[in-house]
């Protein structure tokens, strides 16, 4: 099982950034797809997040709301996060989780770090 996120980097505040998310071992479809955020000193958020099967539903954060989509390409094993916007307090690595079997299967990604700055 591996769920490997892309995308992050540096970027000047207003700006934008899509971060990746490519699953694989499992079946993808059948999970729950979350991103979540960690800055330093911070506890881990929940930024956004997308049902299984055909994604119909979606939750966004009200920290990100109006600025940050989630979506899903089931086809491709891929969930995407477009971040727009951005600003400082943006700034944290962000996770991919996969979540199954009813809530008791959890997969983590490594991160990726994203840096909202001038």
């Amino acid at each position: 099982v591996q769920l490997v996120e892309s995308g992050g980097g540096l970027v000047q505040p207003g700006g934008s950034l899509r971060l990746s998310c490519a699953a694989s071992g499992f079946t993808f479809r059948n999970y729950v797809m979350t991103w979540y955020r960690q800055a330093p000193g911070k506890e881990r958020e929940l930024v956004a997040a997308i049902s299984s099967a055909g994604g119909s539903t979606t939750y966004i954060s009200d920290s990100v709301k109006g600025r940050f989509t989630i979506s899903r390409d089931n086809a491709k094993n891929t969930v995407l996060l477009q971040m727009n916007s951005l600003k400082p307090e943006d700034t944290a690595v962000y996770f991919c989780n996969a979540r199954g079997g009813l809530g008791r299967i959890n997969y983590w990604g490594q991160g990726t770090q994203v840096t909202v700055s001038s």
